[in-house]
């Protein structure tokens, strides 16, 4: 069966980045925080996880770009993830999670390009992981932020979070050599979107995923995305050199868009779950 991405590719226009983009401000809850001034703009938004009953905080910096803001993907995982803490028998990442398990210790997961931060911490929460949100070293600052707001909700559902710079391509192998390579779940959300970074983070997904060492590990990397450009589907495309990726889940379309967020596995080619 064709995925997703390749369905798309000859019945779509292009597709209006801005519209697409980001979420609208008035999602979940968001409260507008000024602080000296519009430029220095806070929004907090709460997410609620219904599966336990409680809620993320998540502060965005709209005047400081694209990463200190949310966007639709990362909520998607956060909705995936709670659905499968309350309902794991229904649950699209059953089989990934369940393959990954182990019963002597809980998962460790990366989250690439994390930015706010929410699926990360998300993660944490209903999987009881030791999460490591990364970023560049600019946005490192409101991440921890966010770490630091949601870490008694965290701790309270036996999760950790860390925080750590981690550009992608060869520049980043200095920080992966410190963060190292012991993960079990890789997660990231709306990471393709400039066509010049498709190739970092490819290299970067294959650094620790392990390709070309003898590594018999098992590891998943499970990406949301929504789609705005043809050219995204270069990015699948260069992608599936290494990775056999798979279309796990599809949102509906959002409010006056024609595409929703899709999800998707990547394991390294001919690795069995």
């Amino acid at each position: 069966m064709a995925s997703t991405e390749e369905q798309q590719e000859d019945d779509l226009q292009e597709i209006d980045p801005i519209s697409t983009l980001l979420l609208p401000q008035d999602h979940d809850n968001a409260l507008n925080m000024p602080v000296d001034g519009a430029a220095n703009q806070q929004l907090h938004h709460h997410h609620h996880i219904s599966s336990i009953d409680s809620t993320v905080l998540i502060r965005q910096l709209p005047s400081q770009g694209l990463s200190f803001q949310l966007w639709p993907a990362a909520t998607t995982l956060l909705t995936l993830l709670d659905h499968h803490s309350s309902h794991s028998a229904t649950s699209q990442l059953s089989p990934i999670l369940a393959a990954l398990s182990s019963n002597t210790r809980p998962l460790n997961v990366l989250e690439l390009g994390s930015g706010t931060g929410l699926a990360g911490i998300a993660a944490a929460i209903t999987l009881g992981a030791n999460v490591t949100v990364t970023d560049l070293p600019n946005v490192i600052p409101n991440l921890q932020f966010n770490v630091d707001a949601n870490a008694n909700t965290v701790a309270l559902h036996g999760g950790s979070v860390k925080v750590a710079p981690l550009r992608w391509g060869e520049d980043g192998d200095g920080d992966v050599e410190i963060i190292g390579k012991d993960f079990d779940l890789i997660l990231a959300s709306d990471v393709v979107y400039h066509d010049h970074l498709f190739e970092p983070l490819l290299y970067t997904l294959r650094v620790l995923m392990g390709l070309g060492e003898e590594e018999e590990k098992k590891k998943v990397f499970v990406m949301g995305h929504l789609r705005r450009w043809k050219k995204d589907s270069v990015f699948f495309r260069r992608a599936r050199k290494w990775f056999d990726v798979e279309a796990i889940h599809k949102d509906s379309p959002c409010d006056g868009s024609r595409i929703g967020v899709a999800v998707y596995s990547f394991v390294r080619k001919g690795q069995k779950l």
